[in-house]
């Protein structure tokens, strides 16, 4: 069995690692089921202010990850979320390169979805990277998407972590505007999105720098080569490096987006599926479905009449 932390929380197997902590596959006791655990790996004045911060954040949204629960013990802290065996949109992308542009509108969808109740609570997320957009495990069904690490967000108007001119994100990620230092806000986060849609279609990390300065020299490109119009329209106007030429709100842009899949051609009869795998694995030895399994116990031989002998036995394989 695992250790337990907190009295509550047993870690069974490491299933992901993070810059600020490892995230384990846990049992929850008190609630009798399996969760994600991040284990915070230091617990200096920083860290802790950001660990706070994140679980703190309470939003219910079925394509948003926020944390459920946290614990600490001695000079450890966790908190928990659901477990998403599914991997993330870099799991995706490496197993099949380039999407197909209707798959990636419904993944775009569901991520603009959960931005926007993000949004609504004032919160902007400042790390949306592949990395971070989560699936579940549904083989080659419908995706369900959800948005997670809300480790450097903050809400609109709180203190800065670090100084005005310290950039914090994902580099190759940054909307202009962070890169000069400009305080956080919503615009950020969509254009963060474009890129991502980039990404999916095109099977690769867009340059982001590139694009920026092709936007600012010659205005907004043609769509790239096999990239349907209609779609390439909204990706323009999340990507528009003036924060005012951009799409404001997720809504905005999510709405857009529904009209432009309208235009998409249907997809064809050999198209191949996109499966997205189980990438955690099965639980290891001594947990099942339902929880730790009990080891079977077996009393000591003991005379007939001798309690004591038959509880001595027990207790000592308890």
């Amino acid at each position: 069995m695992g250790e337990v932390f907190a009295g509550r929380y047993e870690l069974i197997d490491p299933i992901g690692r993070g810059g600020a902590g490892a995230v384990w596959r846990a049992w929850d006791h008190r609630r009798r089921r399996y969760v994600a655990a991040k284990v915070l790996l230091q617990s200096d004045a920083h860290t802790l202010l950001r660990f706070v911060r994140e679980q703190a954040l309470r939003i219910e949204h079925p394509h948003v990850l926020a944390p459920a629960s946290w614990a600490a013990d001695d000079d450890k802290v966790l908190f928990t979320m659901d477990v998403v065996s599914g991997g993330s949109l870099a799991h995706l992308v490496g197993d099949y390169g380039a999407l197909p542009p209707r798959f990636v509108c419904l993944l775009l969808d569901q991520l603009l979805s959960g931005l926007s109740t993000v949004h609504a609570e004032g919160v902007v997320h400042r790390d949306i990277k592949p990395a971070n957009i989560l699936l579940e495990a549904t083989g080659t069904g419908r995706p369900h998407l959800r948005l997670s690490d809300f480790g450097i967000s903050m809400r609109k108007g709180e203190p800065r972590l670090t100084e005005t001119n310290y950039v914090v994100g994902t580099p190759g990620y940054f909307a202009p505007e962070q890169m000069m230092g400009a305080e956080p806000d919503f615009p950020a986060d969509l254009f963060a999105v474009g890129l991502v849609a980039l990404y999916l279609l095109q099977g690769k990390k867009p340059d982001a720098q590139a694009l920026i300065e092709h936007f600012a020299a010659h205005g907004t490109p043609g769509a790239p080569q096999g990239m349907p119009e209609p779609l390439w329209q909204v990706l323009a106007g999340l990507l528009q490096p003036d924060p005012h030429a951009r799409f404001r709100t997720a809504t905005g842009a999510r709405k857009a987006l529904a009209a432009a899949v309208e235009m998409l051609p249907e997809p064809g009869p050999d198209d191949e599926p996109v499966e997205v795998f189980d990438q955690i694995g099965p639980l290891p030895a001594g947990f099942g479905p339902d929880g730790p399994v009990s080891a079977p116990r077996t009393a000591a031989p003991s005379a007939p009449g001798d309690a004591s002998a038959a509880t001595a036995g027990l207790v000592s394989q308890q």
